[in-house]
């Protein structure tokens, strides 16, 4: 059994048309739950190759039976396939980083034991080097998204079929100032991001726009919209940024019963609710619009950091699962981060996430930069020091020293690692 990513069922709905004002009501409530941080979560996603021939793409057939395999196992993580097929498990919410790599270890056991007995692997990396990208999938959502995308040049595409990242989900926070608020943890997130994406950076390029560039993968991202995958002001409540934000940009799809979903291009979702057309917009409709923003951190009602390149090994997404969860949910961690990243920030200016000079250079560069890599550098000090206070087990604690010895203290990132395994003049393949 194969379901599509996590997104609400969208069938024209029946509730009560929406107000301006109830819109905003109803983001407020729905993207920020605030209390005390204890919750972690994490959303792992695969490429899927061929165990002896990981350059080659697959038969879609071959591709499909691999996912029904792995979906029909009694997982405790959320399984779901992307458009091009990349293979995610989203953990279930869990009140400690020991509970939620240990359900995650789990589970990838279980699906890479039914891939080997198909001749496949699980390979972690940002951006899948394998051509043509293709889209397995065929639904209302991703033919909608893809026209949409098409409007403005081939990064959609290439998100939607060939990127696969490590998803980091950490709580809102308290609704009162500290580095445990909510707030602070907002900013928090936007500012950390540019190091994380430096940090754990798997997705070089050597052709094509991102030739050079560290994490490819972010630069399509940056690209494949105006403002769909743009943070919003940093220097606004949160709350009232946000829901600005989102009634403010585009509307990709309208729900209905005609299987194309087409919407009038730039209607934004305001312009919807203060026109009523193609029709009334409902709760279900702004609930569905929310999932069509992929900004590089997006509230759910706890913090979705989405930033991350997939990570390369069996083990390896765990440690920016682990350094994450350390620098948000360890109050000194915390406040340690909080003061590295913010004088960095200041340093670059304060445009928004993620096409700021900071967030650019981190993508292009990685920790080569001397300011990335010393930030880099404290952060993961911070993280180091915090994850025994926090009851991470040896192995994530070795595993984080490891990467931080291996990579970090060094001005590395795994990128690096297939750069020099790759003849020059080719694209990185395992």
């Amino acid at each position: 059994m194969r379901q599509d990513s996590p997104a609400p069922p969208c069938q024209p709905p029946a509730d009560s048309p929406l107000t301006e004002a109830t819109a905003e009501e109803l983001i407020h409530g729905i993207c920020f739950k605030t209390g005390p941080p204890r919750l972690l979560g994490a959303e792992l996603e695969w490429l899927v190759v061929d165990a002896e021939r990981p350059w080659l793409p697959l038969d879609a057939d071959r591709l499909t039976a691999a996912h029904d395999a792995a979906g029909s196992l009694p997982l405790r993580s959320r399984f779901t396939v992307e458009p091009g097929g990349q293979l995610e498990l989203s953990s279930a919410p869990a009140d400690s980083l020991t509970a939620c790599v240990d359900g995650l270890q789990a589970d990838l056991a279980a699906v890479r034991g039914a891939l080997r007995e198909r001749g496949l692997v699980l390979q972690g990396l940002g951006r899948d080097p394998r051509s043509p990208y293709r889209r397995l999938l065929d639904s209302p959502r991703y033919r909608a998204m893809e026209r949409y995308f098409d409007r403005t040049g081939p990064a959609g595409r290439a998100m939607m079929r060939a990127s696969a990242s490590v998803q980091v989900c950490v709580d809102a926070g308290l609704e009162e100032p500290g580095p445990l608020g909510h707030g602070r943890r907002w900013r928090l997130a936007h500012l950390l991001g540019a190091v994380l994406v430096a940090s754990f950076a798997n997705s070089p390029a050597r052709e094509g726009p991102y030739a050079g560039w560290r994490c490819a993968r972010q630069g399509i991202w940056g690209d494949i919209d105006a403002r769909r995958a743009l943070a919003p002001p940093l220097d606004v409540e949160p709350r009232a940024a946000w829901a600005r934000h989102a009634l403010d940009t585009e509307v990709m799809c309208v729900c209905s019963a005609d299987p194309s979903w087409e919407v009038p291009g730039g209607l934004t979702f305001r312009d919807w609710l203060r026109t009523g057309g193609p029709r009334p917009p409902t709760p279900a409709d702004l609930d569905y619009h929310l999932t069509t923003l992929f900004p590089p951190v997006r509230p759910r009602g706890h913090l979705e950091l989405r930033m991350i390149d997939a990570q390369p090994g069996e083990d390896g997404w765990l440690v920016p699962v682990a350094v994450t969860h350390a620098l948000f949910d360890d109050p000194e961690a915390a406040e340690t981060a909080y003061r590295v990243v913010k004088a960095l920030a200041d340093a670059y200016g304060g445009r928004h996430a993620p096409r700021n000079p900071l967030w650019l250079t981190a993508a292009r560069l990685g920790p080569a930069d001397p300011d990335l890599r010393a930030a880099a550098v404290a952060c993961f000090a911070a993280a180091g020091e915090a994850l025994p206070r926090l009851g991470a087990s040896s192995h994530v604690q070795d595993m984080v020293g490891a990467f931080t010895e291996r990579y970090v203290r060094r001005g590395r990132c795994p990128a690096d690692d297939l750069d020099e395994r790759q003849p020059a003049g080719k694209e990185p393949r395992s």
